[in-house]
């Protein structure tokens, strides 16, 4: 008797860029579904510390509806792997420039500056696309 191991799956890492957690507010998309839809594989959500921070600080320092809308992206921010990262004074899209050459991942981001400097260096993107639904831009 043959017995054939399968090799393990690794799971992909999907970096989310503090804009992405506002997606299901904004454009009723629940991402956890769609993410799993889309992609038809196995993903880790990851939450950088930076983008964390950046949204505490919207809770504590934006108007009143983006307190809101960042009370729920930290609620919806619990669901990802938070990853710890030192960057001293450096601006969040430049950290996960950084997280992304580290690793094989792909990044969750609208921010249309950001998605040029990731597909500059062959990055798969993941955005909202008219609207309605998420896209992959890339080859994972």
């Amino acid at each position: 008797m043959r017995t054939e191991l399968k090799p393990k799956t690794k799971s992909l890492k999907i970096i989310l860029d503090s804009n992405a957690f506002f997606v299901p507010l904004q454009f009723k998309i629940d991402i956890v579904e769609e993410l799993k839809t889309l992609l038809n594989m196995r993903h880790e959500l990851v939450l950088l510390s930076p983008v964390k921070q950046e949204l505490e600080r919207l809770v504590n320092e934006g108007s009143p509806q983006t307190r809101k809308n960042a009370v729920y992206a930290l609620k919806l921010a619990e669901k990802c792997k938070l990853v710890n990262v030192k960057d001293g004074e450096n601006p969040v899209d430049d950290v996960i420039m950084e997280a992304v050459r580290k690793g094989n991942c792909a990044v969750f981001t609208n921010d249309k500056q950001l998605k040029k400097k990731l597909r500059d260096i062959n990055v798969p993107v993941i955005y909202v696309r008219q609207k309605s639904r998420l896209n992959l831009d890339g080859r994972l």
